[in-house]
């Protein structure tokens, strides 16, 4: 019992630290009044217009190559999409506890606070600016048994030009491979950014394609997530 008691309270702390992803270090800044209200009201409504969304929406799973859809596999395990694609997955693969990498900044606090209520797991650093905080917590992530998924563009692109830290993160952790899957609403609103992000329509028909999983490495990486997206335009009439 007491190795029991000892091994809960370890998972405990490995989980705070994976959501904070602070040093003794690192401090925060105070959050304006503005802010606060901000944090305490955007992130339920976030989350229920993302629920309300995702209701109507009809996912269908398009695989090659014999490989199995990757809430279907155990974990841990690492997966990599596109930015555009964010908002679309978000009702699809909710509730199961999947690490995200989100920033330290005000938008990521609101980010972080509303995927959390929709049972993803926010860890906290970046990509781009003290990237190696972001993949040690990640580290973290994935030893304790969870699916980690990465914008391989993200978080300012170039658009669908992967960048190393998914091929940094499998180094990390010894995994032998790398999921890939692109996730295309067929009706959707298409922003302005820098990714083309995707708004699904209401009642829309969305496709999640599955490549083969590619080698630990950046240009395998690059080439099934290229791979994703050939079959979602294959299957959805626009080659």
């Amino acid at each position: 019992m007491e190795v029991l008691r000892a091994m809960l309270r370890r998972k405990k702390r490995i989980s705070r630290s994976i959501r904070t992803g602070r040093s003794k270090l690192t401090t925060v800044p105070p959050y304006t009044t503005r802010q606060r209200l901000a944090l305490a009201l955007v992130p339920p409504l976030a989350a229920t217009v993302i629920h309300l969304l995702g209701s109507t929406l009809r996912y269908e799973d398009v695989t090659d190559g014999g490989t199995s859809p990757g809430y279907h596999l155990p974990s841990p395990a690492i997966y990599v999409f596109w930015h555009r694609s964010l908002l679309a997955c978000a009702h699809r693969f909710r509730n199961m506890g999947i690490a995200i990498l989100i920033s330290h900044s005000f938008d990521g606090e609101l980010i972080a606070r509303t995927v959390e209520r929709l049972g993803f797991l926010a860890v906290r650093g970046s990509s781009s600016r003290a990237g190696s905080t972001g993949l040690r917590n990640l580290q973290r992530a994935y030893e304790a048994g969870h699916i980690c998924a990465i914008t391989a563009d993200g978080p300012r692109g170039p658009a669908m030009v992967a960048k190393p830290g998914v091929a940094q993160l499998a180094a990390l952790v010894h995994a032998p491979e790398i999921g890939a899957f692109y996730v295309l609403p067929l009706r959707a609103w298409q922003l302005r950014s820098w990714d083309r992000f995707l708004i699904p329509k209401p009642f829309s028909r969305v496709l999640i394609t599955w490549p083969a999983h590619a080698s630990p490495d950046l240009p395998s990486t690059q080439a099934a997530l290229d791979r994703s997206v050939a079959l979602a335009q294959l299957h959805s009439g626009n080659p």
